[in-house]
C-alpha cells in the first residue's frame, strides 16, 4: 500500500440538497457531469425542470447560475443539511454488459497542490475548460459537482441497513454521522480518477480567495478494493495510420491474442479495412495507450465500444482503429506516484457520478 508523510484531510460537510416537495421529483433535477453533456442534451435537461442542475453547471452565463442558486436557496428549493458524510451506491451495467454496484463515500476534501503528494493526478489537463469552471466557481461560491477519487485499502464505512435518504435511477445516498470516518484517510494517497480540471480549478480559486472554506471541495472516494470499481478501455479511432503488415484476418482472434499478452509490455490491435489487422507490440513497462499515442500521426477520436471503433473504419469514417486493453488500477497508481501523467482519455471510469444530488457551499 502506498504511504506518504503528508495527511489527507477528509471531513463531513454541510450539504445543500433539493427539497423535492418544492422542486419536484429527483428524476427531473439530476444530470450527468457537465463535461459529458452535448448541446442537444443540455437543452433536454434544461427543459426537464426550471430547477434542473444543468441550469447551474451549464448556464447561459455565470451570473445567471449564481442568481438561480441564490434564489433557490432563498425559496427553499435547496435545503441545508447538518454536516455529515454520505455513503453512495451506484448500480450499473458496464460497456461489457455486466451488472455491478460501485460504492463510495461523499465527503469534503482539503485540497492540496500536487507536489505535496496527497492528491495524485494521472492525466493532463487543458487550459480552456478550467477557465470556464473558475468563472463559475467565482460566481456561485459552491462546489456544484463532486469529483471522483480512489484510495487503496478497505472502506472505513459500511452502507447502512436501512432505506436510503436519496434514491434515483440506481443511485442511492445514505447520511452517515460518524465523524471518525475521516481519520482512516490520514495516511493514504488519493488518486484523481475523474475530475482533474475541476480539482485544478478549485486550487486556483483557493489561491485567489484564500478563505478556510475555499480550501475544500466535494469528492467521492472509492476504494480500489471495491468489487464494483472497473476501468474500461478507451479505443482510439484514427483519421490516418501508417501501420505494419497484417498479422490477423479476424479481429476477434486478434483481440483474444491481445488479452494473452503479458501486461508488463504494451500491446494493441490495429484494425484496418479489408482484413488488415495487426497485433502491435511495445516496450517493457510501456502502457498500451502510450504505444498507441506514438503510432497515431494525426486526428483521433475515442470510444469505449469495440463495435463502434470497427464500424467507423468499415464505413470509411476513419482509416484505422487502435483497440487497447483496460488499464489496471495499480498501473494508474504507479504512474501517478512517479509524478507522471498519461495520454488523454487513458482511463474510462464508468458510470459517471450523478450531478444534482448534493451541493457543497463554500460560504461561511
Amino acid at each position: 500500500m502506498l504511504r506518504c508523510p503528508a495527511m489527507a484531510e477528509i471531513k463531513p460537510f454541510r450539504a445543500l440538497r433539493y427539497d423535492t416537495e418544492r422542486a419536484g421529483p429527483l428524476e427531473g433535477l439530476i444530470a450527468p457531469p457537465y463535461d459529458v453533456i452535448g448541446p442537444e442534451e443540455r437543452e433536454e435537461y434544461l427543459a426537464l425542470s426550471p430547477y434542473n442542475v444543468v441550469h447551474l453547471t451549464l448556464p447561459d452565463s455565470e451570473d445567471e447560475a449564481a442568481g438561480d442558486l441564490r434564489s433557490w436557496r432563498e425559496d427553499g428549493i435547496l435545503a441545508d443539511e447538518a454536516p455529515g458524510f454520505w455513503a453512495l451506491s451506484q448500480d450499473y451495467i458496464g460497456p461489457d454488459g455486466v451488472a455491478r454496484t460501485r460504492t463510495g463515500l461523499v465527503a469534503s476534501l482539503k485540497i492540496e497542490p500536487y507536489e505535496n503528494g496527497v492528491v495524485l493526478p494521472h492525466e493532463r489537463t487543458h487550459r480552456g475548460p478550467k477557465e470556464g469552471r473558475l468563472r463559475l466557481l467565482r460566481a456561485t461560491k459552491t462546489q456544484l459537482e463532486p469529483i471522483f477519487l480512489l484510495y487503496e485499502g478497505e472502506a472505513p464505512f459500511a452502507v447502512p441497513d436501512r432505506p436510503p435518504d436519496l434514491e434515483v435511477e440506481g443511485t442511492r445516498l445514505w447520511r452517515l454521522d460518524d465523524e471518525a470516518i475521516g481519520e482512516a484517510f490520514a495516511d493514504r494517497r488519493l488518486l484523481i480518477a475523474d475530475g482533474h480540471h475541476r480539482y485544478e480549478t478549485a486550487l486556483a480559486y483557493h489561491d485567489e480567495v484564500g478563505t478556510p472554506e475555499s480550501g475544500y471541495m466535494m469528492v467521492v472516494v472509492v476504494s480500489t478494493s471495491d468489487p464494483g470499481l472497473m476501468i474500461f478501455p478507451t479505443h482510439r479511432v484514427a483519421a490516418s495510420v501508417n501501420g505494419p503488415s497484417p498479422t490477423h484476418d479476424d479481429v476477434r482472434l486478434a483481440l483474444h491474442d491481445l488479452e494473452g499478452r503479458p501486461r508488463d509490455r504494451a500491446a494493441a490491435v490495429l484494425y484496418r479495412r479489408d482484413g488488415r489487422i495487426s497485433l502491435l507490440s511495445g516496450s517493457e513497462g510501456q502502457l498500451d495507450v502510450e504505444l498507441v499515442e506514438a503510432q497515431v500521426p494525426g486526428d483521433v477520436t475515442y470510444t469505449a465500444s469495440v463495435e463502434d471503433a470497427v464500424d467507423a473504419v468499415d464505413r470509411g469514417a476513419a482509416e484505422g482503429a487502435f483497440l487497447v486493453r483496460p488499464l489496471r488500477v495499480e498501473d494508474v497508481f504507479d504512474v501517478a506516484a512517479r509524478g507522471e501523467t498519461m495520454p488523454q482519455k487513458s482511463t474510462y471510469f464508468y458510470p459517471k457520478l450523478v450531478s444534482g444530488l448534493l451541493f457543497h457551499p463554500l460560504d461561511a
